[in-house]
């Protein structure tokens, strides 16, 4: 079994595209009909997250935490315990590729680091082009970059058990987990191989994340020349 974890936070109106396109990654043929189980995590949800998710053949968990590492370890769980022998994890503002978990199991790794592609620039007016332009520059989207997303993860049971699994950190939880990884030994594929679309969101959930980097960037952008912006 393998399985897929989906942290959401007042994600209502955008959870239900996330799930029409890991349910397709979970029907391709090249599983060779492994049973996919996925578990939505709803954390402190008070929108239409848990009425758009009821509507698929999904497991729903709700917690209270606000904690996107508490989130994440909280389905890993319960898809362990259901005998999931792989964890594949990404974001209610994200569409997995319908090969995603195709190309993750074929690292035949650990762990696979995968990259992400943005589709929605506009959504920050004025600065978007010029943000995607710089994004477009300094991102490594290649085999062997070293970006860390947790929406473009996975990790065999094995590894990620022998870790302790997600620390419950509201930031960061996804490079914990990796750094802890590394540190064991664990054999790690940085793969631009499993594709993931995510959002250039305005309102990001997790502070610090990567909808948080990209605000950062909108606003130096507005204050000063592109050649004033962090790199990623």
């Amino acid at each position: 079994m393998i399985g897929v974890v989906i942290p959401a936070h007042n994600e209502g109106e955008r959870i239900a595209a996330a799930l029409v396109a890991v349910l397709e990654a979970a029907a391709h043929p090249a599983l060779l009909g492994e049973t996919v189980g996925v578990a939505v995590v709803l954390d402190s949800c008070i929108d239409s997250t848990d009425a758009v998710v009821a509507q698929y053949p999904v497991t729903r968990l709700a917690v209270d935490a606000r904690n996107v590492g508490v989130a994440r370890a909280g389905g890993a769980g319960l898809l362990i315990e259901a005998g999931a022998r792989w964890l594949a994890f990404t974001d209610a503002d994200t569409r997995v590729s319908p090969d995603w978990l195709v190309k993750q199991l074929a690292e035949n790794a650990d762990a696979v680091c995968g990259s992400i592609g943005v589709d929605d620039w506009g959504v920050h007016g004025l600065e978007g082009s010029a943000v995607q332009a710089h994004f477009t520059r300094h991102y490594v989207d290649a085999n062997g970059h070293r970006h860390i997303h947790g929406a473009n993860l996975g990790v065999s049971t094995e590894a990620y058990r022998r870790v302790g699994g997600f620390p419950p950190l509201a930031c960061s939880e996804d490079v914990a987990l990796v750094e802890a990884l590394e540190a064991a030994g664990a054999r790690i594929a940085w793969s631009a191989g499993p594709r993931v679309t995510t959002s250039a969101r305005t309102d990001a959930r997790a502070r610090g994340g990567f909808g948080d980097t990209i605000l950062a960037m909108v606003a130096s952008l507005a204050k000063t020349p592109e050649t004033g912006l962090t790199t990623l």
